[in-house]
């Protein structure tokens, strides 16, 4: 019953970050345009923000390709996605500590057969299988909630994050930089 307690917690604290989210005003601030004119103001300052609003973000629910896109246009191919890459992995330490603090390991106690399945595949070999979701799903808010919650350790979800990250992110900076060299906005 404890796993379902924390599992609720969770959901809650979605939905309170959500309403904080919605009623602060924030929304507004996490467009393309915004990210990128941030940035390009002040670039200690704008990248902090960077990092902060993209951890943010991710813990509401808004995927990273977002970020990227807004880095790529801002500071290049190269330096979008260097950014990119140790923002993505703040947001993704930053969410498994949140998330891992408000729910536990609720999901690695579930009683259900196809939990324990999955979740013994993942722990079987914790940083091959999440290198491996991280290349095919990067930041995807839903994975860092389920990975947290997982039971998996620190250490296993870090290396794996640090590790299954730069791939899809160069190849997603190539693409944005292609297309806004073929629309013209750059």
């Amino acid at each position: 019953m404890r796993q379902h307690k924390r599992l609720i917690a969770v959901v809650l604290f979605l939905l309170l970050m959500f309403a904080a989210f919605e009623l602060s005003g924030l929304r507004a601030h996490f467009s393309l345009g915004f990210l990128q004119q941030t940035i390009r103001d002040n670039q200690v300052s704008g990248l902090l923000i960077f990092v902060l609003v993209f951890a943010l973000g991710n813990l509401v629910q808004i995927p990273g390709w977002v970020f990227l896109a807004a880095a790529v246009l801002a500071l290049g191919e190269l330096w979008g996605g260097v950014v990119t890459y140790l923002a993505a992995c703040l947001s993704c330490t930053i969410t498994f500590f949140t998330i891992r603090l408000v729910g536990g390991d609720a999901l690695k106690k579930l009683d259900s057969p196809i939990a324990i399945k999955l979740l013994g595949r993942l722990h079987a070999q914790p940083v091959k299988s999440i290198l491996l979701l991280r290349m095919l799903f990067q930041t995807v808010p839903a994975l860092n909630y389920t990975l947290a919650m997982s039971g998996v350790r620190f250490r296993d979800y870090l290396i794996g994050t640090l590790l299954g990250l730069p791939v899809p992110i160069a190849l997603y900076c190539v693409f944005f930089d292609y297309l806004a060299r073929a629309l013209g906005i750059v």
